[in-house]
């Protein structure tokens, strides 16, 4: 085996361990979300809070909802466009387009094409956890004027 044919094998695995990776990521941060949205609806739908307090609170609960739109964005299947590399290119090929492929060895443009799809993946988990930490910020807001409301 060359030292080509080791690294393009050894980039090849990295970027498709970076896509799972993310992948999991996203996977707990949607988790997480749901969580916070339902400790929110179950502290505030009973709750007596001041206007600040609910607008500050409905802006985090927004922000929260957003970033749950761009992780499910991240982690949705992309099946309408062309297929580049891998699943589902096989689909739309013939068994011997697929003898014909594999035989020329196309690690290298698999390499490309899954390295922007990681870093599309990548940025959509980026600006999720962005939108998260400011409606935290936003939410513990939220609380401080109810609880000094409560008082």
């Amino acid at each position: 085996m060359s030292a080509l044919d080791t690294n393009l094998t050894a980039a090849h695995a990295e970027v498709k361990a970076e896509i799972a990776r993310t992948d999991a990521k996203t996977s707990l941060l949607l988790a997480f979300i749901g969580a916070l949205l339902a400790g929110v609806w179950t502290v505030a739908k009973d709750a007596s809070l001041p206007v600040a307090a609910l607008v500050a609170g409905g802006m985090g609960v927004a922000l929260l909802v957003a970033a749950a739109g761009l992780l499910l964005r991240a982690v949705r299947p992309n099946l309408s466009g062309a297929a580049v590399a891998g699943f589902p290119l096989w689909a739309t090929l013939t068994a011997e387009e697929i003898r014909t492929r594999l035989a020329d060895d196309q690690r290298g443009a698999d390499i490309v094409n899954l390295s922007r799809i990681a870093v599309a993946k990548f940025g959509g988990l980026r600006r999720a956890v962005d939108l998260v930490q400011t409606a935290g910020v936003l939410l513990i807001i939220a609380a401080v004027i109810g609880i000094g409301g409560a008082l």
